[in-house]
């Protein structure tokens, strides 16, 4: 059935597309190359990419669209798709490449700081499909990181979306981001689907995507490798519901991390089912970080195979992302988790870590029907519970009986 309904997609998709290439002449067509765009990966192309979104913008045209021609690559610096557009429906089709400098001097950002590559602004009613691959050329990036002086977070996202409701993002192919390849930020109703996502392992600080401050997100059908998370969820985000996705390589699909710095952040209403996890340090996470507060509650897990993950069913409110972290008496409330359906093999011997906060435990955990064997051993797999309270239902191995507390007390 996700195999029919990826196929029907795909060829809707190719459809649309299609109609637009056979009607280029309409007025309501908007092709960049008719900007000034060359398309030779050397020739810097962003005023005229530029100056055809201000022309779709401006039309009150019936679904005005953007179109990045196939066979053509073209070289971006960062730019920014400015909304509060006149048309109720704006279409992005990109079948042709982009490219950003492979240069971080080459980059021109603004006092030389540098928060996206390519963004879309306060859009609402947007589609951004086509079978092109965007590519942020982040390797001469990675270098510079240096987690002791705190500076990898200072790196370009390569692709939002912020400040958007009803947006549609499909089909496409996305690496080599300086840092995340995909960031939503303060969006709802925001539908992902049928995307590839690479960069390399040991690339710094690449998350898949990234879902921040937005409500009301379905991600769906895609493929993620980098080197952070496949996908992550910060503060301010609810109701998510993301399914049929493989991880791999990466750090999992995480909530958080939250409370950094003591703030006050939240995370509810998410649901992750069907994911295949391929030799990924995390599967299931949440990570918090001590002295913050706030939030995450009512998440699912479920239908989840590893294949020879680190550490498959992760909770960590003790997080410490490469520094000095001292302990501290409040944390962020992690309550009404469930991990049912999920099985496979950990590259750890302990493959269920519920690492909880003294003065404020984890409640409400639930851990039913998971099956997870130590890849490549004969011995059985543990799990581990450190102020955790909940219980286990069904077939569960490794057991968390004498493990998880009950549910007691307020």
């Amino acid at each position: 059935m996700t195999f029919l309904l990826f196929l029907v997609s795909s060829i809707v998709s190719m459809l649309f597309i299609q109609s637009f290439s056979s009607h280029s002449h309409l007025t309501n067509i908007f092709n960049v190359v008719e900007y000034g765009a060359v398309g030779d990966g050397l020739t810097d192309d962003t005023q005229a990419f530029n100056d055809a979104w201000k022309a779709i913008c401006g039309s009150s045209g019936s679904e005005p669209t953007m179109v990045v021609p196939s066979e053509k690559t073209f070289l971006l610096r960062p730019l920014i798709f400015e909304g509060h557009c006149n048309s109720d429906n704006i279409n992005v089709v990109i079948d042709g490449n982009l490219i950003a400098p492979s240069n971080p001097s080459e980059w021109n950002c603004q006092e030389q700081i540098c928060k996206s590559w390519i963004e879309f602004n306060h859009v609402n009613s947007l589609n951004i499909t086509g079978f092109g691959v965007i590519d942020g050329q982040g390797s001469n990036w990675w270098g510079s990181c240096n987690h002791k002086s705190n500076d990898c977070g200072k790196k370009p996202t390569g692709f939002v979306i912020a400040h958007s409701n009803k947006v549609h993002l499909s089909n496409l192919n996305f690496k080599d981001s300086p840092q995340m390849q995909i960031a939503l930020e303060r969006s709802t109703w925001v539908y992902i689907s049928n995307l590839n996502i690479t960069a390399p392992s040991q690339s710094p600080n690449t998350d898949g995507i990234h879902i921040q401050e937005s409500e009301n997100v379905f991600v769906t059908r895609s493929t993620i490798g980098t080197g952070d998370d496949c996908i992550s969820i910060g503060d301010g985000s609810s109701y998510l519901d993301i399914t049929d996705i493989v991880c791999g390589p990466g750090h999992g699909i995480s909530i958080g991390s939250l409370g950094k710095n003591g703030a006050h952040e939240t995370v509810e209403h998410v649901h992750v089912r069907n994911v295949v996890f391929e030799g990924t340090s995390n599967g299931a996470r949440i990570k918090t970080w001590q002295g913050g507060s706030g939030y995450a509650r009512n998440i699912v897990f479920e239908r989840m195979t590893m294949h020879d993950v680190k550490h498959p069913i992760i909770i960590d409110q003790f997080y410490c992302d490469h520094q000095h972290c001292t302990n501290q008496p409040s944390a962020v409330k992690i309550s009404n988790i469930t991990y049912n359906k999920i099985t496979g093999t950990s590259s750890e011997k302990t493959a269920i870590d519920f690492a909880c906060s003294e003065t404020l435990p984890c409640r409400e955990i639930l851990v039913e029907n998971v099956n997870i064997q130590y890849a490549g051993h004969r011995s059985n797999t543990s799990s581990r519970c450190q102020n955790a309270i909940g219980a286990q239902e069904g077939y569960v191995i490794p057991s968390t009986i004498g493990c998880l507390e009950s549910n007691t007390g307020p």
